[in-house]
């Protein structure tokens, strides 16, 4: 016993201010050999105690010497673990600080029990745990002593290990998460997740183990533990799960994943076929008779035994803590994760605006993954990302965070934005001035609200010849990427493009011309885009069930590695991948393998503030270039007046060609939208359909006219002929009036001569310009189609002949029929073709078919809009009709 003192001495390890004076491998080691060397004397002592009678026959020296050793091991053990890692785990245990007696990258000690060597004398039995190896315990937390330990186990080395370090992955497949329930202030802080109770949850946290070990080997750093603590093996887990924690326990230490496993080995047959395989480095207690448990030799090379026997001795386990202690730990310690997990929009943004560059791509931070920042990038490795989540998700907030992410850390040179919303909301609108707040995002290009699917082609027509541009501009620099010419050419400014389509799955419904367009322009853009610095951020609530994109889906989305999946939004994900059916609003998972089960990173995004955002957005637009434009903004459900569009407003006398101007077309900046009437035959302008907007389309284009002719050289001829047009043809009046121009004023029974007068050539030759207009011009039908008794010459026949020769000779019709069928039979069988300008309102499609003929005409009549045909051209357009303030507001049903 003497020797055994004199080892145990020289192997006490000295604690100062709670930090180990030397290794705490070095410390174990030492330990492990003074064990190895008492065992001999133990046993040597228990024979010697045999031999004699209980009670007066021991002697006094051996006694002694029995107690000196216990004693001995005891203080080696407290020295290997302090505070937490060794206390007794009662009341007073609640005022030890915690976060200090162990650290990263250092293997724990930890208690497990106590052990009674020879009688009236024991000690703390320590083993190497996170940061060295695992445990295993044979029986599993049916057994309350089990779950006592195992909560013990648990709290010893949440409350060792700093602050934020331990993510604990629960499983209880026995007690529905009853064994973790002092632990749920950890939950609810959303620090830890809640338990998992079934196989699937348990599969999911074993892959959730092996994505980390498959990032920490391909060099990816993080400073958590991964704590994988199973409280029972749930029902159904077998040689699958077994081999996958084998694995684990392999491949997991050098990531910071480690398993804690009560109830492994499950109770099979030893050597069976269905044995669960022996885990590496793992220490392992098996239950023995008498409610003590044999201890297997710990991981690495300080073992108990030469033998692989374990310790000699068998262990009583710990009795574990009381509830109120792990609950007054977790309060303490949830309080602070609701501080270092929280996210606010704030934190997504940089402390310097506009301080990177984005030759190599764009980052910004999205959200926590825990406690680390999650930084997401759009470059040649991910160059496109897919998003999905249901209504309510918070897929709008997302893509605000991203963007203004983006926005505040690339300068407007570095980023530009072409940002797309197809649904019935205002995603984009924080980007663009408004009346109450006239700021904007410097970086949008230009941002549709509620866009029209011809609008999304335009915009994606646009991206494409944008993306051939570039494409020339490689060629002739004699490289093949962005980087490469923008890393040689310094001075060509050609930012990386960004495109951002929310509900994009809008854009492709049905299979008509505009889906098959869109289809062929997303797929080049698909594929070329990440070599020309072009990105797409595509968001719907599902890709599945569109039609048009049946067969391109791997082609197209194959090119979408980084798929982010929110509370709805697995649609996105591989079949097999179902990380994101449990997320709360506010998280999402992120894939950057293109959705495949293994990939997932779980993070919580912020909230997007309105305070917040403004400030920030009034941040970026103070920084930008003086005199830089505003977006071109489309917003889908906005009136177009004509004394909004600049180019209106501008009109003067000194012009080349003039145009009767009828709206804004549906494309990139609005263009706006009309016809040129010249000497060219059929320079004639009808518009077609019921709707009051018919007038408004009409007053338009007059007041625009007038406005192109210095005062008195045009004349004017207005034939007010329905009721719904009176305001209209007054404000026709009064725009002709303001530019200086004479006119006249006709009923139905005057159009009669007048369209006599203007038939003869000579009417107009050599005079003013004339311009008929007339307002419902199919109530003059019937008097038309009377013949004159003496010429036998009908009103149509003159209007005809107006129309044939006009042009020539300075005279143009334009006119509102509010049926087809009556513009039809007032131009006659071929007369339809002498009207080159129309502009198609409420009209069914099979009667917009018979005026271009083509009777597969896809057209839809929907409210505000309209269908520009121009026959001179062959051009079809989707146009917003001009409309004079209020006249929407007084049409009960227009589609």
């Amino acid at each position: 016993m003497a020797t055994l003192g004199r080892v145990c001495a020289s192997s006490r390890v000295r604690w100062a201010g709670g930090r180990a004076l030397e290794s705490v491998a070095s410390a174990f080691g030492r330990a492990v050999a003074a064990h190895r060397e008492a065992v001999s004397h133990v046993e040597a002592a228990r024979a010697r105690l045999r031999d004699r009678s209980a009670g007066d026959g021991v002697s006094a020296q051996s006694r002694e010497e029995a107690q000196r050793f216990a004693a001995r091991m005891q203080r080696l053990a407290e020295g290997l673990t302090p505070g937490w890692l060794g206390c007794r785990l009662d009341g007073p245990a609640a005022d030890l600080p915690t976060g200090v007696d162990a650290a990263l990258g250092r293997p724990m000690p930890i208690r497990l029990g106590d052990t009674t060597p020879v009688a009236g004398s024991g000690f703390s039995v320590v083993a190497p745990f996170v940061g060295a190896g695992h445990l295993a315990i044979d029986s599993d937390a049916r057994d309350p002593a089990v779950a006592r330990w195992l909560r013990g186990v648990l709290l010893r080395v949440l409350a060792a290990l700093p602050e934020g370090v331990l993510q604990v992955a629960a499983v209880d497949g026995a007690t529905l998460g009853t064994v973790f329930g002092p632990f749920r202030e950890m939950v609810e802080a959303e620090a830890w997740p809640r338990p998992t109770i079934d196989l699937p949850g348990f599969q999911q946290v074993l892959a959730e183990a092996e994505e980390r070990i498959e990032r920490a080997q391909g060099g990816e750093s993080d400073p958590s533990v991964l704590l994988v603590c199973v409280a029972a093996m749930p029902e159904g887990a077998g040689r699958r799960e077994w081999s996958r924690l084998s694995a684990i326990a392999h491949a997991g230490p050098a990531a910071g994943v480690f398993l804690l496993l009560a109830g492994y080995p499950p109770p099979q047959h030893p050597g069976g076929l269905n044995a669960a395989p022996r885990l590496e480095g793992t220490t392992a207690l098996t239950a023995s008779n008498g409610g003590v448990f044999t201890v297997s030799d710990p991981p690495g090379q300080h073992r108990f035994s030469s033998d692989d026997s374990g310790l000699a001795v068998p262990v009583r386990l710990d009795a574990g803590p009381p509830d109120t202690l792990v609950e007054a730990v977790c309060r303490r310690l949830a309080k602070s994760a609701r501080v270092q997990t929280a996210t606010d929009f704030t934190m997504l943004m940089p402390n310097e605006i506009w301080q990177q560059s984005s030759i190599d791509g764009l980052r910004t931070v999205v959200g926590r993954e825990g406690r680390t920042e999650c930084v997401l990038a759009l470059d040649d490795a991910t160059p496109h990302w897919l998003v999905g989540g249901r209504t309510g998700s918070g897929k709008t907030v997302f893509l605000l965070d991203v963007l203004y992410g983006l926005a505040s850390r690339y300068s407007p040179d570095e980023l530009s934005l072409y940002l797309l919303d197809f649904k019935e909301g205002v995603s984009f609108a924080e980007f663009t001035p408004t009346v109450v707040d006239p700021s904007w995002i410097p970086h949008a290009h230009t941002v549709g609200i509620e866009s029209d699917r011809e609008y999304g082609l335009a915009v994606l027509r646009t991206l494409s010849r944008e993306m051939t541009r570039r494409a020339t501009e490689l060629k002739r620099a004699g490289v093949t990427k962005l980087a490469d010419l923008r890393t040689g050419r310094p001075d060509v400014a050609m930012p990386r493009l960004l495109a951002v389509i929310d509900e994009f799955h809008v854009l492709f419904e049905g299979n008509d011309v505009v889906a098959q367009q869109a289809v062929a322009l997303l797929e080049e853009l698909a594929r070329k885009g990440r070599s020309y610095g072009v990105h797409l951020i595509l968001a719907s609530q599902t890709i599945s069930g569109v039609e048009a994109l049946f067969t391109k889906t791997d082609s197209i989305f194959g090119q979408f590695p980084l798929r982010v999946a929110l509370a709805g939004g697995g649609g996105v994900l591989d079949q097999l991948n179902d990380g994101a059916d449990n997320l709360p609003i506010g998280g999402a998972v992120i894939n950057s393998a293109a959705g495949i089960p293994g990939a997932n990173r779980v993070i919580r995004f912020p909230n997007a503030d309105a305070g917040s955002v403004a400030t920030q957005r009034h941040l970026l637009w103070s920084a930008r270039r003086p005199g830089g434009a505003p977006p071109m903004v489309f917003a889908g459900y906005a009136e177009q007046h004509p004394d909004q569009d600049p180019t209106f407003v501008a009109l003067t006398p000194d012009v080349r060609r003039r145009r009767a101007l009828v709206g804004r077309t549906v494309a990139v900046g609005l263009p706006t939208a009309g016809f040129t009437l010249d000497a060219t035959p059929g320079s004639h302008l009808a518009v077609l359909g019921t709707s009051p907007v018919g007038a408004d389309v009409l007053y338009a284009a007059t007041a625009s006219l007038a406005r192109q002719y210095a005062p008195g050289t045009a004349r004017f001829l207005i034939a007010p002929l329905v009721a719904a047009a009176d305001e209209a043809s007054d404000a026709t009046v009064e725009a002709i009036a303001a530019a200086g121009h004479p006119y006249e004023t006709i009923s139905a029974a005057q159009l009669r001569a007048r369209l006599a007068e203007l038939a003869q050539p000579t009417a107009s030759d050599g005079g003013p310009t004339t311009h008929l207009v007339i307002f419902g011009a199919d109530v003059a039908s019937s008097l038309l189609a009377a013949s004159d008794p003496t010429t036998y010459r009908s009103g149509h026949d003159e209007l005809r002949d107006v129309l044939a020769n006009g042009p020539t000779h300075g005279v143009h019709l334009l006119g509102w029929w509010r049926s087809v069928s009556r513009f039809s039979s007032d131009l006659g069988p071929t007369g339809g073709n002498e009207v080159a300008c129309l502009v198609a309102l409420n009209l069914p499609s099979n009667e917009v078919g018979s005026l271009v003929g083509d009777y597969a005409s896809e057209w839809q009549s929907r409210p505000n809009r309209a269908l520009l045909i121009d026959r001179h051209d062959n051009r079809h357009a989707l146009i917003v009709p001009y409309v004079r303030p209020g006249t929407l507001d007084q049409i009960d049903e227009y589609a």
